[in-house]
């Protein structure tokens, strides 16, 4: 099995403020889905009100982050699969919940995570 990022930023989900609490069941409804089937390993969104933190490998810490990542924001979702078929299945679900498109990023393989 493999695990899978399933991911997409804030701005792609463009839903009135209204359709939020079907969104939020319509997504709710697939981690429920993905927990029966016994596929989910973690998920959630990135908390924009809460500023990102640098640490260092000596511990000293910076209140920035890697030029790369300063836009890294949305919701996210880590599933083990047994192919790329069944993520881009699982992230087509997603999309269909979350009101946008979903990207889908492979982990490398790691027997200890």
């Amino acid at each position: 099995m493999t695990k899978f990022l399933i991911s997409f930023p804030s701005a792609a989900m463009d839903v009135s403020a209204a359709e939020l609490p079907t969104v939020a069941e319509d997504s709710h409804a697939v981690v429920r889905e993905a927990r029966a089937a016994g596929v989910w390993v973690f998920g959630g969104g990135i908390d924009e009100s809460v500023p990102p933190v640098k640490v260092a490998s000596d511990g000293t810490t910076t209140d920035e982050t890697y030029p790369q990542t300063r836009e890294l924001n949305g919701g996210f979702a880590v599933l083990e699969l047994p192919d790329r078929a069944a993520a881009l299945e699982w992230a087509a679900k997603l999309a269909t919940a979350c009101r946008c498109a979903q990207e889908v990023r492979q982990f490398g393989d790691d027997p200890e995570s």
